[in-house]
């Protein structure tokens, strides 16, 4: 990968660019403009969901833009209580309509169980993800695939799908890599994208991520964002600064050693949302 155009190739053929801009929290002040302002410095991979409620101001950005639709890869997620089959067909369709769209390049299920402790998710997502396939094969959405599942949610999935997932998006960023989710992932032919790649502020105050940002002359932000471009991980970085949207895309120009790369694999644990998908949410300071 030589620049955020680059793409990896999913199961189906379908080219995906190797980085995106995450729009969550990206129209706080129910505008368009930070959106427009990542259209601007080069971002053609855009990451949203129903939940971020960032969706219609996507399509007022790509609209101002002038330019095609078919220059961006837009991917989004039906939320927990949009799930199971036809809760998933109608948020489909109110997500092409906010999007302004007649399709999705990537529809994604958010998380595996709508609240922690839910015993009937096997079966949810059984049928969310039969109606994911229908979809699909409607060509209302050009690719589908997961977020926040882990190997044992996946697993109930590849019991009875006909099209196996394509993508899943992880929390995934040094101190929290999620190394048997992705070891998982790949070796099934699952891409995987990562979410809060940057982490949080202990992560990109960790020693070693300052050790590093000085010893390659790049930010503790752009040793995160290329620490999951070798990983073959597609990040998913977000921004509203436009100087950091240009910053984050320049990831390509160097490359972490071996060594420096097992370092960051085996980091102690730092900079955790708190967010697990089986698990009550865990409050940031005592994740972190």
């Amino acid at each position: 990968m030589k620049n955020i155009y680059d793409c990896y190739t999913l199961r189906n053929g379908l080219k995906i660019p190797c980085m995106a801009y995450g729009t969550y929290k990206a129209a706080e002040g129910k505008s368009a403009d930070i959106i427009g302002d990542a259209i601007k410095a080069g971002y053609r991979y855009f990451d949203t969901a129903s939940f971020y409620g960032t969706e219609e101001y996507l399509a007022e950005a790509i609209l101002k833009s002038q330019i095609p639709r078919k220059e961006f890869f837009i991917a989004t997620k039906l939320w927990k209580d949009e799930m199971g089959y036809e809760n998933a067909k109608t948020a489909c369709k109110k997500s092409l309509e906010r999007l302004k769209t007649d399709y999705i390049d990537m529809y994604l299920i958010h998380w595996p169980l709508p609240e922690p402790g839910y015993k009937e998710w096997r079966q949810l997502d059984q049928e969310t993800w039969k109606a994911l396939e229908e979809l699909y094969e409607e060509g209302l959405v050009k690719s589908i695939g997961l977020s926040n599942f882990l190997p044992h949610h996946i697993e109930n999935i590849l019991k009875v799908c006909r099209i196996a997932p394509m993508a899943d998006q992880l929390e995934f960023h040094p101190g929290y890599s999620q190394e048997a989710a992705v070891r998982y992932c790949q070796e099934k032919g699952i891409l995987v994208q990562a979410w809060s790649p940057i982490g949080r502020t202990r992560v990109l105050e960790a020693p070693l991520i300052q050790e590093l940002a000085g010893k390659y002359q790049k930010s503790a932000a752009q040793i995160c964002l290329r620490y999951a471009v070798q990983r073959g991980v597609v990040p998913l970085p977000k921004t509203s600064s436009l100087e950091r949207m240009k910053q984050n895309q320049d990831v390509f120009s160097f490359e972490l050693s071996t060594e420096d790369m097992y370092r960051l694999e085996t980091m102690p644990q730092c900079g955790w949302s708190g967010e697990h998908p089986d698990c009550k949410r865990v409050p940031a300071q005592q994740a972190e």
